[in-house]
């Protein structure tokens, strides 16, 4: 059974910084691309970062690019998004999910359309 389990959030004041974990099983997790992406409340969600299999290739939303960076170790079969320099805006619920399109090179957005699992999320808020 598929599963994405993130972890990580929580309340932080703007500036600081969070770092998010997604831990993956029942599917072999090398062989995917994965993503991050959130909602925050009364948006739609959207993508965040991605990165391909080997971890050699990331992609990042133009509001986020510099301050967060997004990592793998395929022997935990983890992903990670570390965030730095939060702001208010960054406040939304992040999930992780999973792309069985490994990708040799990230030339864009993932698609939220195109993930093949996602996890039930995990609650980021940046106060002011």
């Amino acid at each position: 059974q598929v599963q994405l389990v993130e972890s990580g959030g929580g309340l932080v004041q703007a500036g600081g910084s969070l770092s998010l974990s997604c831990a993956a099983s029942g599917f072999t997790f090398i062989r995917y691309a994965m993503g991050w992406f959130r909602q925050a409340p009364g948006k739609e969600r959207e993508f965040v970062g991605g990165i391909n299999w080997s971890g050699g290739s990331t992609y990042y939303a133009d509001s986020v690019e510099g301050r967060f960076t997004i990592s793998r170790d395929n022997a935990k079969r983890t992903v990670y998004l570390q965030m730095n320099s939060l702001k208010p805006e960054d406040t939304a619920v992040y999930y992780c999910a999973a792309d069985r399109n490994s990708f040799d090179v990230i030339r864009g957005p993932l698609s939220s359309s195109r993930m093949d699992s996602w996890g039930k999320g995990t609650l980021v808020t940046v106060s002011s």
